[in-house]
């Protein structure tokens, strides 16, 4: 009888096949090599709800504007990800005390906060969905999946909601200076090539601290927040509201508005499954709280299958169909023929918006009512602060705290509280 090595024969019977590693390194095109931090966390990432971001825009159609702004919002939640493990390694050297379940629960919830997001957010939001945010989808999602995972997402909800009594790990997911923030604005300098809203992340992160549970940043740090509200004002008048982007947006918001409007008169439009969901059922904010006709469950099934493939693909065949206006407009759509779009400090005068009106329904040969999906004036607001959230405490060198409106040279009060509003006007083209 031939002898066996018993070395090999442990080694035969060692189970390999059970053994994965979780934590991966990833190659991001910002941060260079982030790594996971948590086995759940890399089990959370694999799951399919949250592989769905791959096929979300984090930007929708900016990139007409900015060819290169095609990055999704499963590489932006792996940037916040990195930023809150670096976040929570910076606290922890300055003795700030944070438990293994907070630090899993905070990487839980800036990995989630962004699960809600439907395919160009804002225009889906504004059309066929009414009355429910991509906040309240994201908690929707987290609260179930605390179901399939038996309550251990738990403390991340509770975080996420800002109902966890130490409040500075909600300011680290929804803040004045979150991780969502400082990845969203190096991230989309990085793909659009907008340079000024580039922000010293690494720098920012070094310089916060906790005082009484509430984040504050370091005195030292006071030009390199500064700077953050200088970029994340900039990024919104040059990218996120650049008015290209608006007119784009705008179309596709009517766009979705017109199949709406003809799904509940009854016609029988071309849709993906989950889109098809949303274009024929009225859903409400009540229904993802109650067991109704519609259960939290099933929405969460319908959503979770749809992202921007969905939207343009139907739009695509919307082209060709035979309502005169949802076909123009998608039409425009896919050939970037954009409505014109003027902006101005003050409110466009209703007798031109009229006058745009009547010339454009002789030019298009429709009605005055369908001139509200080529003719209409909104606004826009940008804010160097969130009004909601409180606002940014500096951590002086005497151990007392001050507002950022106190210290800082640069800006006052009425910088960071006031709102700058502008509006915008649209029309074809061929009213010019």
């Amino acid at each position: 009888m031939l002898k066996t090595n018993s070395y090999f024969c442990k080694l035969r019977y060692f189970p390999v096949a059970h053994i994965t590693n979780k934590r991966k390194i990833i190659n991001d095109p910002v941060y260079g090599f982030i790594s996971i931090p948590a086995d759940f966390i890399f089990d959370l990432i694999e799951h399919q709800w949250f592989q769905r971001l791959r096929n979300i825009k984090q930007l929708g159609l900016t990139s007409f504007v900015y060819p290169g702004a095609n990055h999704c919002r499963f590489q932006h939640c792996l940037g916040a990800l990195y930023l809150m493990d670096q976040a929570i390694k910076s606290l922890r050297t300055k003795k700030v005390i944070i438990s293994d379940e907070e630090e899993e629960a905070a990487y839980i919830a800036i990995l989630l906060h962004d699960s809600g997001h439907g395919p160009f957010s804002h225009a889906l939001e504004n059309s066929i969905i009414s009355g429910i945010s991509h906040e309240d989808l994201s908690l929707l999602l987290m609260n179930l999946l605390n179901e399939e995972f038996k309550g251990r997402l738990s403390l991340a909800i509770d975080i996420f909601k800002g109902t966890y009594r130490r409040e500075f790990l909600h300011e680290l997911v929804a803040g004045q200076m979150d991780m969502d923030r400082l990845d969203y604005l190096r991230r989309d300098s990085f793909f659009t090539g907008v340079i000024e809203g580039s922000v010293g992340s690494d720098r920012i992160i070094r310089m916060l601290n906790v005082v009484d549970d509430r984040l504050v940043v370091d005195e030292k740090g006071i030009y390199s927040l500064e700077k953050f509200l200088i970029a994340r004002r900039l990024m919104y008048w040059q990218v996120y509201m650049h008015k290209t982007v608006l007119s784009s947006e705008s179309l596709l918001m009517r766009i979705l508005k017109r199949a709406k409007e003809l799904a509940e008169e009854g016609d029988d439009l071309y849709a993906t499954p989950a889109l098809r969901f949303f274009l024929y059922n009225k859903l409400g904010p009540d229904d993802l709280l109650k067991e109704g006709r519609f259960t939290p469950a099933l929405i969460a099934a319908n959503f979770t299958r749809l992202d921007d493939t969905d939207v343009l693909v139907s739009a695509k065949y919307w082209a060709d169909d035979s309502d005169k206006v949802l076909s123009d407009l998608a039409s425009r759509l896919t050939r970037r023929d954009l409505l014109a779009i003027e902006m101005q400090n003050e409110p466009f005068p209703k007798e031109r918006v009229a006058m745009l009106k009547a010339q454009a329904g002789k030019l298009l040969g429709l009605n005055t009512e369908m001139m509200e999906y080529y003719v209409f004036t909104n606004s826009i607001s940008n804010l160097a602060y969130t009004p909601e959230a409180p606002e940014v405490k500096i951590l002086l060198k005497s151990g007392k705290t001050a507002d950022i409106s106190v210290v800082s040279d640069m800006f006052d009060h009425r910088f960071l509280s006031e709102r700058v509003t502008k509006y915008f006007l649209c029309y074809p083209k061929e009213c010019r």
